[in-house]
């Protein structure tokens, strides 16, 4: 009879974090979960300084180029912001997992992801040898 395949499960055993690598995460985590913040405050403040109650923005101008720039730049400044909304998820995510004692394994392979990886990408969950192979 044959069975469909299956990733085997990991026979070495996971090594995770000590302790004090993860608070060392957690603090990186925090510091750009804060700076996340400030952009995200930063973005709304643009966004809503353009929900003025005026008739500025019914008025008929002369130059087009102008309205097209300020409807452009309110389109970036939403699409960044829904972006470093994105971001602060996977960053909360993250704090989740030092919490849980998981950060930093890959969620493939089940080993753990080098330090360096995570200091430069510390949201990530894979490692680059899964990330290359998915």
């Amino acid at each position: 009879m044959n069975t469909p395949a299956t990733a085997t499960p990991h026979t070495a055993p996971v090594q995770r974090y000590a302790a004090a690598e993860l608070e060392g995460f957690r603090q990186l985590l925090m510091e750009r979960l804060t700076e996340t913040d400030a952009s995200i405050a930063s973005l709304e403040q643009v966004l809503l300084l353009d929900r003025g109650n005026g008739t500025d923005d019914t008025a008929r101008t002369t130059n087009v180029s102008e309205d097209g720039q300020a409807t452009l730049e309110r389109e970036e400044a939403a699409y960044l912001m829904a972006r470093q909304r994105k971001y602060r998820t996977e960053l909360s995510n993250a704090l989740a997992r030092v919490a849980h004692g998981t950060y930093g394994i890959c969620r493939i392979t089940g080993q753990r992801i080098p330090a360096d990886r995570l200091r430069a990408v510390p949201t990530a969950t894979m490692c680059m040898e899964a990330k290359l192979n998915n």
